[in-house]
């Protein structure tokens, strides 16, 4: 895990973990240590835990690879980015009488505030909290 400061009043933090269920927890609690006392941390936390869990689930590094969490933070903006990868994408039909973690993703972050960038090489799923 590594901290660096970015702009003044910004810190980045990166961890890299195994693609295993387990993993996904341990992520949650770096995040949480990194977060202590940020307003955002419950939000952050239950994004970058469902895009891990879908790293661990659906992405290439569920086989011996690794997925890595970021965060960046500051006064008045927090982002979130899970890095993956990759594999094929299946955005098939879905049951609609159950919510998706992608949907909830669009309730916390809102629309426009969260992104999946790549390809079948690699991705990574971002999400902006604040400004």
């Amino acid at each position: 895990m590594t901290t660096t400061t970015a702009a003044a009043g910004t810190r980045r933090h990166t961890g890299t973990f195994p693609a295993e269920p387990s993993q996904v927890r341990q992520a949650r609690a770096a995040l949480a240590g990194w977060l202590d006392g940020c307003p955002a941390a419950n939000d952050a936390i239950l994004i970058a835990s469902e895009f891990a869990a879908n790293s661990v689930l659906h992405s290439a590094s569920r086989d011996g690879g690794a997925f890595t969490l970021c965060a960046e933070f500051g006064p008045d903006r927090l982002r979130i980015e899970v890095s993956d990868a990759g594999g094929p994408w299946r955005d098939g039909p879905r049951d609609d009488s159950r919510p998706h973690g992608l949907d909830l993703i669009t309730a916390i972050a809102g629309p426009g505030n969260w992104g999946i960038d790549g390809d079948a090489r690699g991705r990574t799923a971002w999400a902006t909290l604040g400004r």
